[in-house]
């Protein structure tokens, strides 16, 4: 369905389809239409109203996944507000300085994370005379919906989402309706979803992938979603089958953990027709395994918060994509550019660079970075490195901030992952770049191993001089217990030489 902006998309499904679910429970069973959805929206918009939040206004969320959360990011868009998910994973110092910064008034959170936020907001960083409110209270009248409700055309802002600030202080991504239309319309046309294509949701909603893939892609297409209150490996594969999901996103790390996990074998979902992997690479070890043990095959995808979600995406099946790429582009152009900005030959190694309606509005209130984040003629640069083939599809190197330059030769993190996680006892693998008097930098890698103590040092040595060569190959390999994520689950390259050696450089 086409529409102008995501209150007109809701209100079209309500009036076309409304008995059709769009929301469903997999621990509940709670299911909700499309008719409710709209009269649900429309009541909370009215409640916003109740409580003096502003068309236009920002207004933070400390909530986990569930119909809470849905109504409310929901609900700001339909009623003209601005949604600030905040991530529970982050900080309590780093998330009242963000509602500092967005001028929240108002802040939602569940019963899991009321006394939490009650503390957040007395600390000297929050913003003065912020107030808790109930995100699990349902409002039921919206009698008074046309004089609550705000604009919200195509460009008014949406979502304030920050980025997990893993390389500097962290930035607000502002993305108005067009924006989160246009991303889950990418992901829709990727994946060929249609009104009876039901999503699994186990990503975080305070995230772009979960919101964009999970719940705007299903908006979109006129089709479902099924919403865990969280990612549970015991739990993932009865939660497809019973709720009757046809697909599924997850990131690596999730992939690891249900190829650590003691299921041998699916339930039978005869609906389920892909899963896709996002938020970083895949390594296509871990991808045939998985593909191999559980007969589902799995989509390779590429998309940030500042893109609304996806730009790249291999095709679903039975279409055959390319192992090891993040797929071509998708509702949006996407190009190579070469260090003198211009567009790289095929195959050659550049930046990644993103035009569409899918691209943020801007940083909020940072005109400074807005600016440095695109091209003079409109490409954002998304400061990610890869290659085009001749048939357009993406395959990526590594972050620009993420290389490793020994004895001037750039190395890619991600070659030295690949190489340890063709070793099936490596559940999780990153190189990073350490400071060496001889080579300016010198390669060291951190994994975690299942079972614990499967492989010594020495044998993962080896493992890469056979795959990637003795220069390339990690000086020191550290086992860890678990590796740091953000947000998506992605891995934290850069806080692995503090978290191995600390901030005075002594190895731990």
């Amino acid at each position: 369905m086409s529409a102008r902006n995501l209150r007109a998309l809701i209100e079209g499904w309500a009036e076309s389809a409304p008995s059709r679910d769009f929301f469903v429970s997999p621990e509940t069973g709670r299911r909700v239409s499309y008719a409710a959805l709209r009269d649900s929206l429309r009541a909370q918009v009215c409640e916003f109203a109740r409580m003096k939040i502003a068309p236009g206004e920002v207004f933070g969320i400390l909530c986990g996944n569930g119909w809470p959360m849905v109504r409310l990011m929901l609900g700001a868009a339909f009623g003209g507000r601005i949604q600030l998910p905040l991530n529970g994973a982050a900080g309590d110092v780093q998330l009242a300085r963000i509602l500092t910064r967005a001028r929240c008034r108002v802040v939602f959170a569940d019963s899991e994370n009321r006394g939490r936020l009650e503390r957040i907001l007395q600390l000297p960083d929050a913003p003065k005379n912020a107030v808790v409110a109930d995100a699990e209270f349902e409002p039921q009248d919206g009698e008074n919906f046309e004089e609550c409700c705000g604009e919200a055309e195509a460009e008014t802002p949406a979502l304030l989402m920050f980025t997990s600030g893993t390389t500097g202080r962290p930035k607000g991504v502002l993305h108005a309706h067009s924006n989160l239309l246009a991303g889950g319309r990418a992901v829709a046309l990727a994946h060929r979803l249609t009104a009876k294509d039901r999503a699994l949701c186990v990503l975080p909603l305070c995230h772009i992938n979960g919101q964009c893939v999970t719940i705007f892609a299903p908006l979109v297409s006129g089709g479902s979603a099924a919403v865990a209150r969280r990612f549970r490996a015991d739990a993932f594969w009865s939660q497809l089958a019973e709720r009757e999901c046809s697909w599924f996103s997850v990131v690596p790390t999730i992939v690891s953990r249900l190829l650590e996990s003691e299921t041998d074998s699916r339930p039978v979902t005869p609906k389920l027709r892909f899963g896709r992997s996002a938020s970083s690479a895949l390594a296509p070890e871990a991808r045939a395994r998985f593909e191999k043990r559980f007969g589902v095959p799995m989509v390779e995808t590429m998309g940030l918060t500042e893109t609304a979600g996806t730009i790249l995406s291999n095709p679903p099946p039975p279409e055959k994509g390319r192992a090891g790429s993040a797929g071509i582009a998708c509702g949006c152009e996407v190009q190579i550019l070469g260090a003198d900005g211009r567009e790289a030959a095929r195959g050659d190694e550049g930046e990644i660079a993103v035009r569409g309606d899918n691209v943020m509005r801007g940083y909020f209130e940072d005109a400074e970075s807005t600016a440095a984040a695109f091209s003079p003629d409109g490409w954002f640069l998304t400061g990610d490195l890869g290659r085009m083939d001749a048939e357009g599809y993406v395959y990526v190197t590594g972050r620009r901030k993420e290389l490793i330059v020994k004895g001037g030769e750039n190395i890619a993190p991600r070659e030295i992952d690949d190489a340890l996680y063709a070793d099936p006892a490596v559940a999780e693998a990153a190189a990073f770049a350490r400071e060496c008097p001889v080579y300016g930098q010198r390669v060291e890698a951190c994994v975690v191993l299942s079972p614990p103590d499967a492989r010594t040092e020495s044998e993962l040595f080896e493992l890469c001089v056979r795959e990637v060569g003795k220069f390339k190959a990690p000086e020191r390999i550290h086992f860890l217990d678990e590796l740091p994520k953000g947000p998506s689950g992605k891995i934290q390259r850069l806080k692995l030489e503090e978290l191995v050696y600390g901030r005075e450089g002594e190895s731990v």
